[in-house]
Formats: C-alpha cells, structure tokens, sequence
C-alpha cells in the first residue's frame, strides 16, 4: 500500500532513506500521538511545508515507515521459505534474523512495541491487519507443510501454533530492543541472557518439544 505522495518517489534513495530514519526515530520515541511533525522537519534540515508535500499528513508518514518495514518483513521472510532448509532449520534460521536484525535496528522494534500500546485504535487496528497478515501467512503455510511432510505433529492447528510462534518470536525481538523487556530477560535466565548461542539451542528445544 501507498501512504506518500508521487514526489516522493522521485526523490533520491539517500533522501528518503534519511527522511524514514529520522522519522522512524522520533515515533518510536514519542509514540505517534507524541511526535511533532515540526521536529522532524527541522532534524531534517527542510520545512514543514516541504515534508508534506512528500506526505499529506502525519499519519501518512507513520504509515510510510511501517510499511517500509513490512516490506523488509516479507523479503526475509520469503527468503527463508523459499530456502532448501528442513522446517526445524527454517524456524532457527529466523531466530537468528531476529537476533541480529533486532540489535542493528532497535528503533523498529520499539516502533512496532509503542504501535502495540498506542492509544489510537483506529489506526492499530489498521496497521495491525497489515502487519500480522504477512507473518501470519508465513508461519501458517510453513507448519501446513511441514504436516503435509510428516515431519511434525499432524493434530497440530497451524494457526493457533503460528500464533504461538509468532509471540514467542515478538518476546525475543522486545528483549533485545526495549530496556523493560531486556531486565525481564535478565531476571529469568539469569548471567546467561547474553548468551545467543544458548538463546538460540534453549529455544529451538522448546520449539521442537511443542511441535513434535
């Protein structure tokens, strides 16, 4: 979907690169309701006027990043489903995307976590259609194949396990971004909550456990 102006696609890649960052870190900053489209104009050095002729409103902005985003969501994840590997190999290889991708963009992560508590129903319920769908999607067809090839469980129900996946995945992506969930962590795994590698093997042991 398409939330900016056709100018704004005539820009160079390098400018809008700068103007989704900027913005990307106000609102996970601020929450949406707490971010002024003035300050991001003046972080980016333009007017206010000329920010809106990239886009005709503030949500149209928050809505830009987010689907800036999804997009990068949904090629790493067809990326992974369209690899070679076995579902087991699947699931661990997006867990370690989401270690990785989780430390480099910490903002994203508390964009998507300000998204979950924002006051503004009306656009959560919009965004959390079009952010879900793409997950959702995957995790669904990649169980269903993997019960169609015998390698799982076949009285599981794809979608309620998807679910499952999927906050476990959010849980582990909020621990390394957010500083609430990161002493959560702590408390629970102890001088071990550093250790990926061991992230990684504890998790995929729960993971095989429920799934087989």
């Amino acid at each position: 979907m398409k939330f900016h102006n056709d100018i704004f696609d005539r820009i160079s890649i390098d400018k809008k690169e700068r103007i989704l960052n900027v913005a990307t870190e106000e609102f996970s900053r601020y929450g949406y309701s707490g971010t002024n489209v003035n300050v991001i104009a003046e972080k980016l050095e333009v007017s206010v006027g000329s920010l809106y002729k990239y886009f005709t409103t503030k949500e149209n902005i928050f809505l830009t990043v987010i689907n800036r985003s999804v997009e990068v969501l949904e090629s790493t994840l067809d990326d992974v489903m369209n690899s070679g590997l076995e579902f087991f190999e699947k699931i661990e290889k997006i867990l370690r995307i989401i270690q990785e991708h989780s430390k480099e963009n910490p903002q994203i992560i508390n964009l998507y976590n300000e998204l979950t508590t924002e006051g503004n129903t009306a656009l959560a319920d919009k965004l959390s259609h079009q952010l879900e769908t793409v997950s959702a999607r995957c995790y669904r067809d990649l169980i269903k194949r993997a019960v169609a090839e015998g390698s799982i469980d076949p009285s599981i129900h794809p979608g309620m396990f998807a679910f499952c996946l999927d906050n476990l995945f959010l849980t582990l992506q909020f621990s390394y971004a957010s500083e609430y969930y990161r002493n959560r962590m702590k408390i629970y795994i102890g001088d071990d909550w550093e250790n990926d590698e061991m992230l990684v093997d504890q998790i995929m042991k729960f993971i095989r456990k429920a799934f087989t």
